[in-house]
């Protein structure tokens, strides 16, 4: 360890692994349980005289002031140089391990009043609460089926008074509705009246759509709807079984059908329900020629390298993800199984490759080829990025909207890493290296290309599922489509895409705050890259 000469504002303190000490320059030389560790004189060099580092990682710490007790947070920063054999992956395993190490919570020095290193509580779980709020998740997620209030005291594990107290709030607010059944409904609040039908009226062979769009949570139909022109919306209800629901209208040149989801995730209903819904609007509109898979999703953070880090309101375009053997841009993870070959990580964890995985590619790449071209385009010049006038005049239209579906504050994307069991500990987002462009602008969505993946097994450790999106070039995770990408694939369709507005750091479906601006800005990319598509052509039928 050496210091350099103190800056402004800042100290900073050399520390390599070297062979060969200079003895000339020691101050001191541990031992005990620190062997191994010397301490040089003050070198005259600053951080200037340095060649730019390949990795950087700035942390947040809490200080105790021992006069008066009062307690002040500051950020430090951890920059890497490595040799030239040393591999971009294993730098980035290397420097994670060495932060993960150097925090490790049984050494870390704590205060009894506050630690240095915090648990999020949203990553931990707890205990669910009986509220209106989750009550009307419940409602909207099975939305368009209705529930009963035996469905939602079951999945609430509650009485029955709780869940007819809210019931009761949520009607007055005009917010929900009963049917004839006795069940309960979402009452949309778009502008055109929905017609709740037994069947859908047959569309005349000129407004067939060409494309679907299929989206999963409430918020996402609502922002795919914002994007629609001419729409009208019709609801396949039925007292038993599963319900459907179709906007039909434009999108520039083009004919369009969205629909959600009543479920999405692997409990056998749900799986069975997605597919099922896939399955059935394919089958009701078979001119569709392009599918869009437009919602939400966690992005995966690279907490020491800016060009590959994903961000709380950025998107995430499916492509396949560069240095694969085999092309795909959709890949599940069923579980994961210990072996032999497990591969040890530098940190010690073992971590292995042993995964029961499901990869989808689709036949023709013409929708990922349009996004890359739209995305350099804006970058290129920022008048061309209509995506961000979609967004301005989507928040007009949605402003009587429950939900807040304007960009949150900045300062609430907080960014944690997992340093061990239910311990995290606060990063700051890695910045540009100094000389290189900023593609990032104050306020705007970034948007990426990479694989998108899902499965249980991944959400359940942060080291996997980080292992995991390094070793197959995944940029987002979701709450697992397998069966909805399946049944298009049985459809034999060849053009789908998955656009994901990402909204927190696991699967998209834990941090509320951002997921109607991230919903939004999903389906304003999936406006323009539908808008750049040629018009359909009927003589191809």
């Amino acid at each position: 360890m050496t210091p350099t000469r103190r800056g402004y504002g800042h100290t900073t303190i050399k520390m390599e692994r070297v062979q060969q000490t200079d003895v000339n320059n020691v101050v001191h030389i541990a031992g005990g349980d620190h062997k191994g560790i010397v301490i040089n004189k003050e070198a005259s060099t600053g951080e200037n005289d340095e060649s730019p580092a390949h990795l950087s990682l700035e942390f947040k710490v809490f200080l105790t002031n021992a006069a008066n007790n009062t307690h002040t947070q500051e950020s430090r920063q951890l920059k890497f140089w490595f040799k030239s054999e040393v591999s971009e992956p294993d730098q980035m395993r290397s420097s994670q391990n060495f932060f993960k190490e150097l925090v490790s919570p049984s050494q870390f020095p704590r205060d009894n009043d506050i630690v240095a290193v915090s648990v999020e509580e949203s990553m931990t779980g707890g205990i669910m609460n009986v509220t209106q709020e989750k009550v009307l998740e419940i409602i909207e997620s099975a939305y368009p089926n209705p529930l009963t209030i035996t469905d939602l005291t079951k999945t609430l594990q509650c009485t029955e008074e709780e869940v007819l107290l809210h019931l009761g709030e949520l009607k007055s607010k005009g917010i929900i509705k009963s049917l004839e059944n006795g069940s309960y409904t979402r009452v949309t609040q778009n502008d055109t009246e929905v017609k709740m039908v037994r069947q859908v009226p047959t569309v005349v062979s000129s407004q067939q759509p060409s494309i679907a769009i299929i989206t999963a949570q409430y918020c996402e139909k609502v922002a795919v709807d914002a994007m629609i022109e001419n729409k009208d919306t019709y609801v396949r209800y039925k007292t038993e079984g599963e319900s459907n629901v179709y906007t039909l209208g434009n999108i520039g040149a083009h004919r369009v059908v969205a629909t959600k989801l009543p479920a999405v995730g692997h409990h056998r209903e749900a799986m069975i329900a997605a597919g099922n819904t896939t399955t059935r609007l394919l089958g009701s509109f078979q001119k569709v020629e392009y599918v869009f898979l437009v919602g939400l999703g966690g992005g995966v953070p690279h907490y020491t390298d800016y060009s590959k880090h994903v961000r709380l309101g950025d998107v995430v375009i499916s492509t396949p993800p560069d240095g694969q053997s085999d092309k795909f841009i959709y890949i599940y993870c069923e579980k994961a199984k210990s072996s032999p070959e497990s591969k040890t990580s530098a940190g010690g964890s073992t971590i292995t490759d042993k995964y029961n995985i499901k990869k989808w590619c689709p036949p023709n790449l013409c929708l990922q080829q349009t996004a890359q071209q739209l995305w350099t385009q804006g970058l290129i010049d920022a008048k061309q990025r209509p995506w961000e006038e979609y967004i301005c005049h989507a928040l007009d239209t949605l402003a009587s909207q429950e939900a807040d579906f304007s960009r949150p504050s900045s300062d609430t994307d907080k960014l944690f890493m997992s340093i061990g069991g239910k311990d995290v500990i606060e990063v700051g987002h890695p910045q540009a290296p100094e000389g290189t462009m900023e593609y990032r602008q104050p306020g705007k969505s970034m948007i990426h290309f990479g694989g998108v993946a899902s499965g249980r097994t991944l959400m359940k450790d942060d080291a996997v599922r980080q292992e995991f999106a390094h070793q197959w070039g995944i940029l987002a995770f979701d709450s697992e489509f397998d069966a909805v990408v399946e049944s298009i694939y049985g459809n034999r369709k060849d053009n789908y895409v998955f656009i994901r507005g990402i909204s927190d750091y696991k699967d998209g479906t834990k941090n509320k705050e951002w997921q109607p601006y991230s919903a939004l800005a999903a389906a304003a990319f999936m406006k323009a890259l539908i808008s750049s598509l040629d018009p359909y052509d009927d003589q191809d039928y």
